[in-house]
């Protein structure tokens, strides 16, 4: 069969992350001339760019699109101009939606691939897992997301590889959030005393470490769909990122705070709980940080506080790193690690671009 010298790719999502892959996109598309990169439609949640003969030239497309006065596509009718393109098609979505990670089973039924940093596809529900997958096998159709976990950092391929080639994963022990790795790295370091919790949560946010209301990262969710997705690629069946132990760090009477400018302006109240915290782990001459879990034997997958010995690799993290540690037969006491930036548009988008390239490797 003659090889495909022509993909389509459609974007959905030019934000951040998108904005990032649209230049690393544009950049790829010049690289390799083969196969030839078509985008053939590209939308926001309210603009949208796409014509008839699937082809949008790429010079300029985030001004075209922002000047369009094309509305999206409804997902199903995503989905039919898609399977209608005269070449295969790539799906990138950009976006943290919920309604287009359930629309992921009838893209992929209709050999449409998808390529992704959206956690939500695959730490919501086990059925959206499990219809996501049956899917892409029926169809043929491809689905990475590497950028779900860690954004850039080689997480998923990784754990996949050690999967696949028959070694037995025991545990997988990080930190996975950038907010949350900064904010105990300053607030209870190896060296020295650290800030007040509360004044540590505000700088945070001041350089945009944060979500704009810093309980986003403070409830351990985020951590908790990032297990989540982990855990069922080594076979656990997790309902959701709801369904095991998640230490929030909000105080209880902060839950209903207004705003997240309330909560930041009522969190000193608080501040004693922590230092308490921070002052058992130094009795022990140990740091406390906050960890995500997955001890496979034993099925248990949990997301909050944990003490570490100074000279523990997830102690030593500097700024707002991610650290990951998988426990396997072959590489017995010593885990095989991986460690970097685990945040940020444009290692994020790294992580999707890579994903594209795997993707065009097995269908052009």
């Amino acid at each position: 069969m003659a090889a495909t010298h022509k993909v389509s790719v459609a974007i959905i999502g030019a934000g951040g992350v998108g904005k990032c892959f649209l230049s690393q996109f544009e950049a790829l598309s010049k690289r390799r001339p083969t196969p030839k990169l078509d985008l053939c439609y590209i939308a926001t949640s309210r603009k949208a760019l796409f014509n008839a003969d699937y082809s949008i030239a790429i010079d300029n497309v985030a001004q075209e699109l922002a000047a369009s006065s094309k509305s999206p596509l409804s997902l199903p009718h995503v989905a039919d101009f898609l399977a209608a393109a005269p070449s295969k098609v790539v799906l990138v979505d950009n976006t943290s939606s919920q309604d287009v990670a359930d629309t992921y089973p009838l893209f992929l039924s209709r050999g449409i691939s998808i390529v992704t940093p959206n956690k939500k596809a695959f730490s919501g529900s086990y059925k959206l897992w499990q219809d996501i997958f049956t899917a892409a096998a029926t169809s043929g159709a491809k689905v990475y997301h590497e950028s779900s976990v860690g954004a850039g950092l080689p997480v998923i391929s990784t754990l996949k590889d050690l999967v696949d080639t028959g070694d037995e994963v025991t545990k997988i022990e990080g930190v996975f959030s950038g907010t949350l790795s900064f904010l105990f790295n300053s607030f209870a370091p190896v060296d020295g005393s650290g800030g007040q919790w509360s004044a540590e949560v505000k700088k945070a946010k001041e350089l945009g470490y944060t979500e704009p209301d810093p309980r986003d990262d403070l409830n351990g969710l985020d951590v908790a769909r990032k297990l989540t997705i982990l855990a069922r690629l080594v076979g656990l069946p997790v309902e959701s990122p709801t369904s095991f132990p998640v230490q929030s760090l909000i105080p209880k009477e902060l839950e209903s705070a207004s705003s997240g400018d309330e909560f930041l302006q009522r969190l000193p109240e608080f501040d004693a709980r922590m230092e308490e915290t921070k002052a058992a782990a130094a009795s022990q001459d140990k740091v406390v940080r906050f960890v995500g879990s997955t001890d496979v034997a034993s099925k248990a997958v949990k997301v909050g506080l944990e003490l570490f010995d100074k000279s523990h690799p997830i102690a030593a993290l500097k700024g707002s790193d991610n650290i990951i540690s998988f426990y396997t037969k072959r590489y017995g006491a010593n885990p095989l690690i991986i460690q970097g930036a685990g945040a940020g548009g444009e290692v994020t988008a790294m992580g999707v671009t890579s994903d594209l390239l795997k993707v065009l490797s097995q269908i052009s």
